[in-house]
């Protein structure tokens, strides 16, 4: 049996520190401004596989040897970090699979895997969501249950609450998209889109 006093501490916990502006949440709303929501989806599935793999490896103290051999944890970052600049750069450009053209207006193909690949790469190699991870699961794991199913609630409630913001931002990126769209701003969504994801990288590089 759960531990419903913790359970229902920790849903609201978690959702404020999802809700709040991260490098997944901004990856989702640039995504939803240029490629649309349907499209970004794939992106999201890739980043909750991420978030589970990082709250299954804090509880289960893999981040502790993690820290012991930064320097894996280091290149796999900065090449995240380096891929999504190489996409801003092409965005702002008006270039590559995810920016928009101005002749059809329409979001150009971009694979499924790209996206999945983005979104699981984004969450696996953020400092912060290890930090956080590691600093707020373990209260919340009462000794006295089993642990295998306190942690899939946990991580239920965590992946729920990631989709749920992640939606949000996606949503909100796709209005301002089509609004700028409709004015025939195409090269200035681009350019905000570029710019947006260009911050994500850097975050991620300097985080």
């Amino acid at each position: 049996m759960l531990d419903i006093t913790l359970l229902s501490i920790f849903i609201p916990t978690f959702f404020i520190v999802s809700i709040t502006p991260g490098m997944c949440m901004t990856l989702a709303m640039t995504l939803g401004m240029s490629i649309g929501i349907r499209k970004t989806l794939w992106m999201m599935w890739g980043e909750l596989l991420g978030v589970a793999v990082v709250a299954l490896a804090a509880v289960l103290g893999v981040s502790a040897v993690m820290l012991k051999f930064p320097q894996v944890f280091n290149v796999l970052k900065l090449f995240g970090a380096a891929y999504l600049a190489y996409v801003a750069i092409n965005m702002w450009r008006s270039k590559g699979k995810l920016a928009l053209s101005e002749d059809d207006k329409q979001n150009k193909n971009i694979s499924r895997s790209q996206l999945f690949t983005q979104g699981f790469i984004t969450a696996i190699a953020n400092p912060k969501g290890w930090a956080f991870m590691v600093s707020l699961l373990p209260p919340f794991i009462n000794p006295s249950i089993a642990l295998p199913m306190q942690l899939s609630v946990l991580i239920f409630v965590i992946l729920c609450s990631e989709f749920l913001c992640m939606t949000i931002y996606a949503t909100g990126g796709k209005t301002i998209g089509k609004l700028l769209t409709q004015k025939n701003n195409v090269k200035l969504l681009n350019k905000l889109s570029g710019s947006l994801m260009a911050l994500v990288a850097l975050w991620l590089a300097l985080s």
